[in-house]
């Protein structure tokens, strides 16, 4: 079942109460009518379209319950990919940019000061053409795109690549160096 089909099927108000009567503990079409304050031949149309949809499935004691799998599956379905994180094809470097770095961002810098050297030259290259001449709004609207949500600003950061040389400043003009 596609979303936008699950959304069709819960825009008529008898439905919806039908569902909620189930999900709440009505196990009989009479209880659900009573709980869901319907007439039968409305609760009977309504239960019907939830079991065709397969959101509301009748037991083998004949009791009906909601199909909590069929909503599982669509919420996994909508799931995004886990993301790899970046792969340099180091195993000891993949591990420390996937802890600090995920999705683009920056989540924090490592307090090891090894750790935060892998870190920072990884941010270095990602972002910055080895010889191209940066001005200084470029590089902050650069490494603000890193540091979106995290704990750690443009401004520390840029001052961190400039002190480890990993981008060389002159006259409000940025440049990273070539390895």
């Amino acid at each position: 079942m596609a979303t936008d089909q699950l959304f069709r099927l819960f825009a008529e108000q008898n439905r919806v109460r039908a569902f909620a009567a189930v999900a709440l503990g009505a196990e009989t079409s009479e209880e659900v009518a009573q709980v869901a304050g319907l007439t039968p031949k409305g609760t009977a149309l309504a239960l019907l379209k939830l079991r065709e949809q397969g959101v509301v499935k009748t037991m083998d004691d004949g009791e009906l319950r909601v199909d909590y799998d069929l909503f599982r599956n669509l919420a996994r379905e909508g799931e995004e990919p886990a993301d790899p994180g970046p792969s340099t094809g180091d195993e000891h470097t993949d591990m420390i940019l996937r802890t600090f770095v995920q999705g683009g961002r920056l989540i924090r810098l490592p307090a090891q000061w090894t750790r935060k050297q892998v870190v920072l030259q990884h941010i270095a290259e990602q972002t910055f053409t080895p010889g191209v001449e940066y001005p200084e709004r470029i590089v902050d609207e650069k490494l603000r795109a890193w540091c979106d949500e995290g704990e750690i600003d443009h401004v520390t950061l840029r001052r961190y690549l400039v002190d480890l040389h990993h981008l060389r400043r002159g006259n409000g003009i940025y440049r990273r160096i070539e390895a």
